[in-house]
């Protein structure tokens, strides 16, 4: 495989990973319930270590950076994850409903990239499959939990839907320099929207009808959260030089 198409994709990837797995670790101390405590901690452990695949093919595989030189020492405009996955976290219905659908559009880009062939990236696609089926069985749960629940459950979870829809249709935003990757993605969208249309449904949710998506973030155009959030992330790295050793 072409190095310049994979290294496109592969930062698509694990940037997405790093920067919700960032957000959902957010929640450790916070969650609603002492289980829910422990269950997104761990998700965001989780999403923390796809990234941590993803970066180490590139640099193993593409000549790239060591896999801390890319989650802490790049600046905003380097980073090519989706905005979804990059506004602050809100309450738990704005989590929960971004969860879902980052969870569901996973599931399909990755039963897509279990075909292309590339074993480094086969591969990491079976290990993080296994993990990912409990993460789609907690946030569609919750989902159809709340959505159809009280009335201000409804509410909650309808208003995150309504903001977060833009920025997920974003998911599909083509790759600059892959063009191969690009062309599937409309396929990944419909195997999405086929995936949580009757569960949405079943929680009594509406989707946003005639919605513009919100695209840049696999260009590097980011809105200001995702400054805020690497300068919190990246804060402990830089007190000392990227070449420091821990």
């Amino acid at each position: 495989m072409n190095n310049l198409p994979l290294i496109a994709r592969l930062l698509t990837l694990a940037d997405d990973e790093l920067i919700l797995g960032q957000r959902d670790s957010e929640w450790t101390g916070h969650a609603p319930l002492l289980e829910e405590d422990i269950a997104f901690s761990n998700i965001a452990q989780d999403e923390l270590g796809h990234a941590l695949l993803w970066y180490t093919i590139l640099h193993e595989h593409c000549d790239q950076p060591h896999p801390d030189r890319l989650a802490f020492w790049r600046a905003a405009p380097e980073f090519r994850n989706a905005t979804l996955v990059e506004l602050p976290s809100g309450d738990w219905a704005f989590t929960l409903v971004r969860q879902y659908l980052f969870d569901e559009y996973e599931k399909a880009r990755n039963a897509a990239l279990a075909q292309c062939g590339y074993p480094p990236i086969v591969e990491a696609v079976g290990k993080i499959t296994r993990e990912e089926i409990y993460h789609l069985l907690h946030s569609q749960g919750w989902i159809v939990r709340l959505g159809d629940a009280t009335e201000e459950s409804h509410r909650r979870m309808q208003a995150a839907l309504d903001q977060l829809w833009p920025h997920a249709l974003g998911l599909f935003e083509p790759i600059q320099g892959d063009a191969e990757f690009s062309a599937q993605l409309n396929l990944i969208k419909i195997a999405w929207l086929d995936a949580i249309t009757p569960t949405l449904a079943q929680a009594t949710l509406i989707i946003p009808p005639d919605t513009r998506p919100v695209f840049g973030g696999r260009r590097g155009e980011h809105t200001d959260h995702l400054t805020t959030l690497l300068d919190e992330m990246q804060k402990v790295a830089r007190t000392e030089s990227p070449d420091a050793v821990w």
